[in-house]
């Protein structure tokens, strides 16, 4: 079955724009590049965040949605200034949810749903 997050995908009007924002936000420029799509490696595990042209979506809605993933982060009020300083718009304030788990989401300048979190289970299994 599901084994880990392999790679996430995020559209945008313009790509260009798109890459070099998630850049700047990232710290770190995509080791993949072809006409229309950037491929970042992050965290702990080298997950993958792709960003492709909107042109190559199989469907275009007109709001944020579907599917969020959230990504541990370090320190969560930090990252969601830095993620809203860069012109991110907040799509859920920071909540707590019990034990440890904090989550918040932003939508990306380009209309995708960003999550972002504390997760005491990352951690642990970080530890081990």
């Amino acid at each position: 079955m599901l084994r880990g997050m392999a790679t996430v995908t995020y559209y945008a009007d313009d790509h260009a724009a798109a890459k070099a924002w998630y850049t700047e936000f990232l710290g770190l420029e995509p080791y993949f590049n072809v006409p229309g799509y950037s491929e970042f490696r992050l965290g702990d595990h080298q997950h993958e965040l792709g960003i492709i042209d909107r042109k190559h979506a199989p469907t275009r809605p007109d709001q944020p949605g579907g599917a969020v993933v959230f990504w541990h982060v370090d320190d969560l009020q930090a990252t969601v200034a830095r993620l809203l300083e860069l012109g991110a718009k907040e799509y859920e304030p920071v909540i707590e949810r019990g034990d440890g788990f904090v989550t918040a989401s932003v939508v990306d300048p380009f209309g995708n749903v960003l999550g972002v979190m504390t997760n005491p289970h990352y951690l642990a299994m970080l530890a081990r």
